[in-house]
């Protein structure tokens, strides 16, 4: 069943989007190598509370830590752990956070150091395909139009487009209908209509689109050990233009003041 969202309820779902936006923006101001994910997952968490939150994830069915946090080959749903980020990682920070009887739950992957091109090109076109499908998020349209504007930026660079995981619903539950694939055809499915609100999330790999999942029961990895990349964004559906509920501007300043203290620290390292 589709839950159409009042007015009121879209700003209160826009505050929680927007607390996930700023708790990744936190983790970009610190994220580098030799940092654990682990120690991520509880700055979020710590972060959530301060802002009179609940981290979204914890506990959902069973699900054991703050934040997911998928690097290189995992798609998405990775552990936090103690194994140190490396330089020429990517990864997923993926996070949820309930407040005032809403959820938002979106996702952001970081580049740690100095990465491959490939894999460079691989995130921002996935980055870009996000904005691809959220142009057609709009009313009259279906969700076919979204999966197909995803698919098809994807699919020409030759990328790998995930298909047994998609986007979904958001609202006082973090999961609700509709599912929001990222593959399909133009002018197919459920008709959009305003104030539907959608997790719109690309997962792309640089390989072959198949993955598995470890014995956790959680972490999705890429069937060929290739890397992958994930991007969401929370969005309701509007007429002309879809409304952005969460925000990627606090997060890419963060990383970019972080990626030129961590270029000017190295630098200074390497002539010393």
């Amino acid at each position: 069943m589709i839950i159409y969202k009042t007015e009121e309820e879209i700003e209160l779902m826009k505050i929680s989007a927007l607390l996930v936006s700023t708790t990744i923006a936190e983790l970009a101001k610190v994220i580098k190598p030799g940092m654990t994910t682990l120690h991520l997952d509880k700055l979020a968490g710590e972060f959530i509370a301060d802002h009179q939150a609940v981290p979204s994830f914890l506990n959902f069915h069973g699900y054991p830590y703050n934040i997911t946090t998928s690097v290189n080959d995992a798609v998405v749903h990775g552990f936090p752990n103690d194994v140190p980020l490396r330089d020429g990682d990517i990864i997923s920070v993926d996070v949820g956070a309930y407040k005032n009887g809403f959820h938002g739950d979106h996702a952001y992957t970081f580049v740690i150091g100095e990465v491959d091109p490939k894999v460079l090109k691989l995130v921002a076109v996935t980055k870009q395909s996000l904005y691809e499908g959220i142009k057609q998020a709009v009313v009259g349209k279906r969700i076919g139009d979204i999966a197909s504007a995803i698919q098809v930026f994807n699919e020409k660079e030759g990328y790998g487009v995930v298909k047994e995981l998609v986007g979904h619903g958001l609202g006082r539950d973090m999961h609700e209908d509709p599912q929001v694939p990222n593959y399909g055809r133009k002018g197919t499915g459920m008709l959009l209509k305003e104030n539907m609100v959608l997790a719109i999330e690309p997962m792309i790999n640089l390989g072959t689109r198949h993955i598995y999942t470890l014995e956790d029961g959680w972490t999705v990895k890429t069937q060929d050990g290739m890397p992958s990349v994930h991007f969401e964004h929370d969005v309701c559906v509007k007429k002309g233009t879809a409304l952005i509920l969460s925000d990627y501007a606090p997060i890419e300043k963060a990383e970019q003041a972080n990626q030129e203290l961590n270029v000017s620290y190295y630098g200074l390292a390497q002539a010393r």
